[in-house]
């Protein structure tokens, strides 16, 4: 085999070999960066792109940043802190409360029996006549049989005294 033909054999070959490479790694074009002029350029403008963001911003409320895991843990330890308002540690979870009240019937039917008896002023009550009794002396009230006939004439009454 004459040099010129293993030459040529290596010049294939190598040909070969970058082409490989070439497809793997892409064209200068699709990058998406502004310059396309080198690998090594894109690289730089990403480089410079990364050390000017700011990822981690514990003062500023933003979409493009974000807080410091210890920034988010306190600051859902104080939402948690305003949603307890100081709940006794048994009662500070929603299971907690649940299992509570699940375990508490008697007292929850007392509860419901209690706001039953309540006199509602949103909406028409049928009370006995001791319940009657009882809500009117807790506000000052006096029965409507104790007045009278509220559509009584006082001036006929009057006029026909006059004579």
């Amino acid at each position: 085999m004459s040099l010129q033909t293993q030459l040529n054999s290596f010049v294939l070959r190598v040909a070969e070999e970058f082409n490989t490479v070439k497809g793997r790694t892409g064209t200068l074009t699709a990058l998406t960066t502004t310059d396309k002029s080198s690998l090594v350029a894109a690289i730089n403008e990403l480089k410079a792109a990364i050390l000017t963001a700011v990822a981690i911003d514990d003062l500023t409320v933003a979409t493009t940043s974000t807080y410091s895991s210890s920034k988010i843990v306190s600051v859902l330890d104080a939402l948690k802190a305003d949603i307890l308002g100081g709940a006794d540690p048994a009662f500070d979870t929603l299971l907690e409360l649940q299992q509570a009240l699940q375990n508490d019937q008697t007292g929850i039917a007392a509860l419901t029996a209690a706001i039953d008896k309540r006199v509602r002023f949103d909406a028409a009550q049928t009370l006995t006549v001791p319940e009657q009794t009882q809500a009117r002396s807790n506000i000052g009230a006096v029965a409507a049989t104790d007045i009278g006939d509220t559509n009584t004439d006082f001036v006929a009454i009057f006029n026909a005294a006059l004579v």
